[in-house]
């Protein structure tokens, strides 16, 4: 048996089963694998130094995979903003059907991406964000709850309100994101509404994910408080593991008269960069979300998301048919 839905029409493939675009994560190891296991595997685009570079990975990725993968392109706030133009350009010839928006003030990118008949997934962490996106031209809404790592947004619902509160009023398939990480986040996504989960947190502790080790043992090793909330004074909030820098980054935001400036040699994405690949726990941040709390193994991307829709069809077939009664 399979777990069909509009995300596994819309998008080709066998699982509703997303990996979310990661920052130094999202490379053709990971997205050829989580495609080739049924679900659908997503590059970031800014992970690659130029356009140039995401052409050349989007290549090695389909030396990969014959099945379909995404691109992440995330647009940021930045003194330098990268060239998004490009990089958007690089996606579009590449062939590229797939893309996942996050970020402020997407319109330009959607509008080019929808213009050439590509499919856009837009993340949100609010309803009416994910409204806002529908309206312009998303076709599918990755709606992030705030168990989530990385930007949960300033509103701090969980995905348990969120999810079925956005369903309720978006009208195109949503995935269901932040906090998911076996069947019964599946099975659990599918009841409040969703179409289909995405997974960040949860793939960095695989087999094919390209980072360190250590990092992998670390987010199995930690529970559900293991994580940090920066920024907050900033309005930025974004929701990492707790590790000494981390635990820095707090302790320099909570002085009164504290200013981004004081912590930004230690937020910088370039020592987050080397942690993952290093496996030195102390050189950055590593970003993840609650769900490591139930991260206990590190299975390969096959075994995790077939893992992952047997549970859920258990839970849908036998537990909950079970308590039915005439």
């Amino acid at each position: 048996m399979a777990i069909r839905t509009k995300i596994t029409e819309l998008l080709g493939i066998e699982h509703p089963v997303v990996q979310g675009g990661m920052m130094w994560v999202g490379r053709a190891e990971l997205a050829s694998a989580v495609s080739n296991a049924g679900g659908l595997g997503i590059l970031t685009a800014l992970t690659q130094p130029t356009p140039d570079d995401l052409r050349r990975e989007i290549d090695r990725c389909r030396a990969m995979t014959d099945k379909p993968f995404g691109v992440n392109l995330t647009i940021l706030p930045s003194v330098n903003p990268p060239p998004y133009a490009e990089y958007r350009k690089a996606i579009i010839e590449s062939g590229i059907t797939i893309v996942e928006t996050a970020g402020g003030k997407p319109q330009e990118h959607v509008d080019d991406f929808k213009s050439h008949g590509i499919t856009v997934l837009h993340k949100c962490t609010s309803v009416r964000h994910a409204l806002s996106a529908e309206r312009m031209g998303a076709d599918v809404i990755s709606i992030d709850g705030f168990e989530c790592a990385g930007h949960p947004g300033e509103d701090d619902v969980p995905g348990l309100v969120l999810i079925p509160a956005a369903a309720d009023k978006v009208t195109v398939p949503m995935l269901a994101s932040g906090g998911i990480g076996d069947g019964r986040g599946l099975a659990a996504a599918l009841a409040l509404g969703a179409e289909g989960i995405n997974m960040g947190t949860r793939f960095c502790a695989t087999v094919e994910a390209p980072i360190h080790d250590n990092i992998k043992q670390f987010l199995v090793a930690n529970d559900e408080r293991a994580t940090n909330l920066i920024f907050r004074k900033f309005h930025n909030t974004g929701r990492v593991a707790k590790n000494t820098v981390s635990d820095k980054v707090i302790e320099i935001s909570a002085a009164p008269d504290a200013e981004f400036k004081d912590i930004q040699p230690l937020v910088a994405g370039a020592k987050g960069r080397v942690a993952l690949e290093t496996g030195d726990l102390d050189a950055g941040l590593v970003w993840a979300g609650q769900i490591q709390g139930l991260i206990h193994d590190v299975p390969t991307c096959t075994d995790l998301i077939a893992r992952i829709v047997a549970d859920a069809e258990a839970i849908m077939r036998t537990r909950l048919a079970g308590m039915l009664v005439n």
